[in-house]
């Protein structure tokens, strides 16, 4: 079925650009619309915050945020990526309304985002709005399972080819890193990160200047990779792309 085009207040004529709301169809995307609203992301807004409430749940449109694990202090650990392909408050959609983790905006864009109350509404008006929305939470677990073997067994320069392709899969092949924020991501100090990606530009993979990395080689990504980069991002597809309860 077609992405549905319920009008937004930002471009009435123009479907949704989040993945998720551009797949509802007309009855669920309509118990959504009278309430979404289009807000812009600065760098480091804190979208959800561990142990808190949440009080909106956001639909990106353009940028993607960090889903941090607060371990001990001084120790936050990144624990995923969240996209125009994904959506905030699973747990919501489970029936909990605490954060388990952090999640602040790492490149600055645009959402969709809805007040709880009517979201638990929708909720409870259509089933299948949240089976649908249940579905992503499948290949979130595959991403984990993923992550896990290639800190384990990989090398840095495959693991930093991994987190680049997930960048790259939700802000397109210019990305706007530090190395500092990458350093995070891979639990590594900041020389290391730039010993990698001075290897991977030097392979060609990458173009790298300050605060920004351009990816010039994907299929060159992918291998280097080494399966750790693929069959969760097939299973969304799977399950999301295709659309299987439209």
């Amino acid at each position: 079925m077609p992405a549905a085009t319920v009008a937004v207040p930002h471009s009435a004529n123009s479907p949704y650009r989040n993945r998720l709301l551009g797949l509802l169809d007309q009855q669920d995307g309509s118990l959504l619309s009278p309430d979404l609203e289009h807000v812009e992301l600065a760098l480091s807004d804190r979208l959800e915050q561990q142990g808190r409430p949440i009080n909106f749940v956001y639909f990106i449109e353009e940028g993607f945020g960090s889903i941090i694990a607060k371990m001990a202090p001084g120790r936050d650990a990144k624990a995923g990526i969240l996209g125009h392909k994904g959506m905030t408050g699973t747990v919501v959609v489970l029936g909990d309304n605490l954060a388990p983790h952090d999640c602040v905006v790492q490149l600055a864009g645009e959402a969709m985002r809805i007040p709880i109350a009517p979201f638990h509404e929708a909720l409870e008006q259509s089933p299948t709005l949240r089976l649908f929305l249940l579905l992503r939470a499948i290949p979130d677990g595959a991403d984990q399972l993923h992550r896990s073997h290639a800190n384990a067994r990989q090398g840095l320069e495959s693991r930093l080819a991994r987190w680049l392709l997930l960048c790259e899969d939700r802000a397109g092949p210019e990305l706007k890193l530090t190395r500092e924020f990458l350093s995070i991501m891979l639990g590594v100090r900041r020389p290391g990160v730039t010993v990698a990606i001075e290897v991977l530009e030097g392979n060609g993979l990458i173009r790298a200047t300050r605060g920004k990395i351009v990816i010039r080689d994907w299929e060159g990504l992918i291998k280097l990779a080494d399966g750790s980069y693929g069959p969760p991002e097939a299973e969304y597809e799977r399950l999301i792309g295709s659309s299987p309860l439209r």
